[in-house]
Parts: structure tokens; C-alpha cells; sequence
């Protein structure tokens, strides 16, 4: 089976994933040699219901189907999907391939299932792995079947974040990449995949009115709500560069129309300055550094 790119997204992402999925095809020298697929939440009837609730760091939260990141645990799917076999990354749709996919997936794995970026002392926590971009031994993850395990988060048989973080996995099974295979809003020669991580300065999302779940950290965090209302410009030009010279091919192939990126932008999935920035950013090839 071909190797294959899995990038969740739900309506809110759905565009980024689009320019996510192109990045990766046009980054690479062998595009052939691998399958790019977006995998979308609105496709898991489960995920998408209202009134649920699960179990997340030891309380219950009320789950919200529209929230930015509700295709998280679509991190979970593509062993099922490739039949457990083969090799697949995932990745969120807010990743964009700069070096070589096509190198990744040639890398011996050395018996683990999974390998994903460290990052120690993320969230205070010393084994923090990044399972925002996974690279899967589809064949070794016989156990992760996403639609049991999504009827046993909403049942809250499992915690939400020991799930994400790969806490329920065995640890000898896990592998680790370098950071550059999930490079956390750097763009640098080195950077294989630019992960927009931070999600407040979203480059395709600035001046657009927050629309996910600020996460409750103490007493006084309406006090954070109210100060962030909106998206802020990304500090670094050229991933806004990146993004929209993307979005630019895209639109120039017909993939998006321009009728479908103002619909995008009416419904504030996208910045109101798109096709501006569309109209910049064509042809870019800047090379960060």
C-alpha cells in the first residue's frame, strides 16, 4: 500500500488543510511516491454530535463539535484507514511541508510503531510527545481502531489528554524525530514541516474574531478571554508568505475558486485580506533563514 499523508481538518480548518496537503506534494521530489488525503470530522457522525461530554485532565468537559480543534482525535484514524498497513504520517491542518515527505517515510522506524517530536517540559510535563505530526507503523497499531475508541472517550472510559499524549501506548513503542519533522512556528533551512502551532497568530486567521476554546488555567482567566478577542498578524512574514504563495497555486489550479475563498472569508474560516494576499504572495520562493 502507498505511503500516505493523513491531514485532519474540520469546516474551520478545511482550507488550511487544502494548502497543507499542496505543500506536501510540491515540497517534495518524489510526489508520486506517496498519497495525500484530508481526513474530515463532518465524515465521523460521532465526533459531530452535541451534549457530549468527556474526561479531560482529570475533569468533565462539555465537548464542542464546532471548535477550531475538533478533528484531534482523527489523530487516531489512519491505521484503520490504511487497513493496518503500511506507513502513514498525520498531521494537523495548520502543517505544511517544506523539506521532503518522501524522506520520512523512508526512515527505519527500528521496531517502533509511532515516532513524533519530543518536546520535554511542554504543558510542565517531562514526556510531553507532539502527536500533532506522527509518523505510523500502521501494521504495529492493530489496537487504535477511531470508531471504538471514540464510542470510549464520549462513554469517558479514557482520559482525552493521557489519548492525545500517548500515555495509554507503551512507551518502548515509541520513537522520536527530530524537531525539525514538527518545527513549532520556525522557519529555518533545517524545517522539514512548519507546524503554525500557535493559534492566535494563524497566518491565514489575523484580525478574525477567536473562534476556539480558550483553555481555563485559574481564577482570573476571563480576564484572558476578554483580552484576546481576536486573531494576531504572525510575527514572521515569510509563513504568511508561505501560506498564501499555497494559496495562490491553488487558486491558479482551480482547486479553490475565487467565489470559494470570499465564501470562506464571509463565514471568517479565512482573513478578510485573502485575495489580497493572494495577489502578493504568488511565485513566492523566499528561503527562510
Amino acid at each position: 500500500m502507498k505511503p500516505t499523508v493523513f491531514i485532519q481538518a474540520n469546516a474551520r480548518q478545511m482550507l488550511g488543510a487544502k494548502i497543507s496537503a499542496l505543500s506536501y506534494k510540491k515540497a517534495s521530489a518524489r510526489p508520486d511516491s506517496f498519497n495525500v488525503r484530508i481526513i474530515d470530522a463532518a465524515e465521523y457522525p460521532r465526533l459531530m454530535a452535541s451534549g457530549q461530554s468527556i474526561l479531560r485532565g482529570g475533569h468533565v468537559r462539555s465537548w464542542d463539535p464546532d471548535d477550531l480543534q475538533s478533528f484531534t482525535p482523527l489523530r487516531f484514524a489512519p491505521p484503520k484507514m490504511m487497513g493496518w498497513k503500511g506507513k502513514a504520517v498525520v498531521t494537523d491542518p495548520d502543517c505544511f511541508g517544506v523539506g521532503d515527505i518522501a524522506d520520512l517515510f523512508d526512515r527505519d522506524m527500528d521496531g517502533k510503531a509511532v515516532m513524533a517530536v519530543p518536546r520535554p517540559g511542554h504543558n510542565k510535563r517531562n514526556d510531553y510527545v507532539a502527536t500533532s505530526v506522527m509518523l505510523l507503523d500502521c501494521a504495529a497499531l492493530k489496537h487504535w481502531d477511531i470508531d471504538q475508541d471514540l464510542d470510549d472517550l464520549f462513554a469517558q472510559r479514557f482520559d482525552y489528554i493521557d489519548w492525545i499524549e500517548l500515555k495509554r501506548e507503551d512507551p518502548a513503542t515509541i520513537g522520536f524525530l527530530e524537531p525539525e519533522w514538527n518545527d513549532f512556528d520556525r522557519l529555518t533551512p533545517k524545517t522539514k514541516i512548519l507546524h503554525t502551532t500557535k493559534r492566535r497568530t494563524q497566518p491565514w486567521k489575523a484580525g478574525l474574531p477567536i473562534d476556539y476554546t480558550l483553555r481555563e488555567r485559574g481564577p482570573f482567566d476571563f480576564l484572558r478571554r476578554f483580552k484576546r478577542k481576536t486573531y494576531d498578524t504572525h510575527p514572521d512574514p515569510n509563513q504568511e508568505a508561505l501560506v498564501y504563495s499555497l494559496l495562490a497555486d491553488l487558486v491558479d489550479s482551480g482547486d479553490v475558486t475565487k467565489p470559494q475563498l470570499v465564501a470562506e472569508m464571509a463565514a471568517n474560516h479565512v482573513r478578510h485580506d485573502s485575495l489580497d494576499l493572494v495577489e502578493r504572495h504568488r511565485g513566492w520562493n523566499g528561503a527562510p533563514g
